[in-house]
């Protein structure tokens, strides 16, 4: 009967309690009451960083009730019908009482549970009067137990009815701490550290990994703000975020997180690999989930589509056929992660709904006043250790600017303002670096390198340089790739695609890491030497460097959609150029696109094939027309892009078929190549 709470799906100080059943036998329900009553009382031995005294006092009241529980089950006695509307209320807020104890006891929600301090006192309260009005209507004159239990039972009726559950001092003490180094951060000063060494102590955050489980609890109710909480708390949740984040960075020198963090990923990565991608989608849309949430029945369903059921006047639960007992959608944060985590694995690109492109825009300014100060100070306090810190500090401060650029574009503007980017660089050269801190260092300037200002200062410092010798011997591979991937978002600009190309081991070193990297790696390159050849200069580097031998050994043995479609845009854009049509056909490559063009599920995929197909049917000729006549699986994948691709892939499938069909034509009229004008000798492999 008890179904287990699971606090991943349910929004915090939220009580979804679910009331027992009319027709359940009083037995029954005493049976469920007793265990949930065992789980309350377990709760003793937790940790209550706020709230201690009333949770201490819940749950001695409902230890007492538990042994009235028991005394009437180990007597075996059968229950009068009327303790059955006792019994239900009791198991009815029992629920509301342990999911309130969940939430006290949260990891990562300290501070957050402490500035709502005021509300949840008061839920206690109202909980504590809902077991006392329980226990006015139980008919304990008919209910066979020794006189000493029902005094009990009797004492804690009384005491619920008196019983206060007022804010406790030290909590508000505590809270108004905080809100004064809110202030402090406000007007741009920096608070007295023992001052916030106080609260972290008083709220037991006593690590590094402490206080970021603390930092990544406010992001995520800030990310689900719009579904979960009213906009006007986004403000002060973001000012509780930068004052943890402050925390983090100033106070704890021991970064002892990361290693776990790994851990967490791999253990995802192995989920994952058992789940069946269908269970992602939307029972009603059959869409891949962007928001899932779960309905009263506990089925989960995208939350604009059960939104437009329910706006329709529907309330029963379109899987199950069940009556909604209520309209509340609760985020499956849990379910929503490892959907994310599935696409990013398999480069799927999700649809973002308005809210989540909102939330990616809001970061551009900050989310309040003292959030923004905060930062400030942060980003000056990162660049001082970075200049002037041991190898230790230093390595810290490159990881914190790693995750405070992660996705902030505020916090990328503050770390730049700041000046981080000079000596970030300064690291990745420096003789005493080890693997960690250049991979820190150079992970940091990628995300750096997203922001506008920070591309034109790595660029005016000379970081090019450094950013190339890592990409051509980083001291490890993790290292090369995310250079790669910094050089990507470099040559977005147009200048610096010129600037890029010109230096002699830039297009070299990316053709290495295609040989070498990961799957991850050769993503970045590809797609970074995809985003050089836009300046067209750059093709002639390219067809120099190899690169067409090695992607075509991608095309023939990679079983990754996107890394062959990054591939496949790479070579698109290669074989518009006659250098690049005949070097294409000195390596195998034609009979594999060919069969890419029929095997690959990717529109877009399709489109770089037929693309590539109607190139080297250009400016070859006769003899490429002749190798794809000849395959007559060719002409029903043509005619299904013009049906189902786009209208850019339509028009160059149309122009590919009509090629095909005029060389048929001449070869069977036996003017076979007297139309087509060969411009030099071709050997196609």
């Amino acid at each position: 009967m008890i179904k287990k709470s699971d606090q991943l799906n349910r929004r915090i100080l939220s009580f979804p309690a679910v009331h027992p059943c009319e027709r359940i036998s009083p037995a029954i329900l005493l049976g469920s009451l007793i265990t949930l009553s065992h789980t309350l009382c377990n709760y003793q031995s937790k940790l209550f960083a706020t709230q201690r005294r009333n949770a201490r006092e819940t749950i001695r009241m409902i230890g007492i009730l538990l042994i009235f529980f028991e005394e009437i089950r180990d007597r075996g006695w059968s229950l009068p019908d009327s303790v059955g509307l006792c019994f239900t209320e009791l198991h009815l807020t029992f629920q509301k009482v342990q999911f309130l104890m969940e939430d006290c006891t949260r990891e990562g929600a300290k501070l957050w549970i402490l500035m709502k301090s005021q509300f949840i006192a008061a839920q206690f309260r109202v909980l504590i009067r809902a077991i006392s009005t329980a226990l006015d209507i139980l008919p304990l004159n008919l209910i066979d137990v020794c006189g000493e239990v029902k005094e009990l039972v009797e004492l804690v009726a009384k005491q619920a009815r008196k019983a206060k559950f007022e804010l406790d001092q030290d909590d508000e003490r505590a809270m108004k701490r905080v809100l004064t180094i809110l202030k402090y951060f406000e007007k741009g000063i920096q608070p007295d550290l023992e001052f916030v060494k106080w609260v972290l102590d008083y709220l037991d955050i006593r690590s590094w990994s402490d206080c970021h489980k603390e930092i990544k609890f406010l992001e995520e109710i800030i990310a689900t703000q719009s579904s979960v909480f009213e906009e006007r708390e986004v403000p002060f949740l973001s000012s509780l975020e930068g004052f943890m984040s402050y925390c983090r960075v100033v106070i704890f020198d021991t970064v002892d997180y990361r290693n776990h963090d790994q851990t967490e990923v791999r253990c995802n990565l192995e989920t994952l690999s058992c789940l069946n991608p269908e269970d992602f989608r939307c029972p009603i849309s059959l869409e891949l989930m962007t928001d899932p949430v779960i309905v009263s029945t506990g089925q989960t369903y995208d939350r604009s589509s059960i939104q437009r059921w329910l706006k329709a006047g529907n309330m029963m639960c379109p899987k199950t056929g069940e009556k909604l007992t209520n309209t509340e959608l609760v985020p499956n944060t849990a379910l929503r992660k490892l959907i994310q985590q599935f696409c990013a694995d398999n480069r799927i690109t999700l649809a973002k709904t308005g809210r989540e492109s909102r939330d990616i825009t809001r970061t551009i300014l900050p989310g309040s006043p003292p959030a923004a100060e905060a930062m400030k100070l942060l980003s000056k306090f990162l660049a001082r250790r970075l200049f002037l810190g041991t190898n230790e500090e230093k390595n810290k401060a490159t990881y914190e600017i790693r995750l405070l650029a992660k996705s902030n574009i505020f916090n990328r503007s503050c770390l730049v303002e700041a000046g981080t980017i000079p000596p970030l660089l300064s690291l990745l050269s420096s003789s005493d670096r080890s693997v960690q801190l250049e991979e820190n260092a150079i992970a940091a300037l990628l995300k750096l390198s997203k922001h506008t200002s920070g591309k034109k200062v790595i660029v005016e410092y000379g970081g090019l340089k450094e950013i190339l010798a890592v990409l051509k011997s980083g001291l490890s591979l993790e290292a090369r790739q995310i250079a790669a991937a910094t050089l990507f978002y470099l040559s977005s600009v147009k200048g610096y695609r010129k600037l890029i190309g010109e230096t002699p081991q830039a297009i070299p070193g990316l053709v290495e890491l295609i040989k070498d990297g990961t799957n991850c790696g050769k993503k970045n390159a590809v797609v970074t030497i995809f985003g050089l050849l836009l300046y067209p200069r750059n093709h002639e580097r390219v067809l120099a460097s190899g690169t067409v031998q090695v992607l075509a050994d991608i095309l023939a043995s990679s079983y990754k959609a996107e890394l062959i479609t990054d591939s496949l845009a790479v070579i698109a854009a290669l074989a518009e150029s006659i250098e690049g049509t005949f070097t294409i056909l000195q390596t195998s490559a034609l009979p594999v696109i060919v069969g890419l063009l029929q095997s690959l599920t990717s529109r877009a995929g399709k489109e770089y094939c037929v693309s590539t197909l109607l190139s080297l049917c250009s400016n070859a000729g006769e003899e490429v027309i002749a190798i794809l006549a000849k395959d007559p699986s060719l002409m029903p994948s043509l005619y299904s892009l013009i049906t189902d691709g786009s209208s850019h892939a339509s028009k160059k499938a149309r122009s590919l078929i009509k090629i095909l069909q005029k060389f048929h034509e001449t070869n069977s009229s036996g003017l076979m190549g007297s139309r087509v004008r060969h411009e030099r000798p071709l050997h196609v492999r």
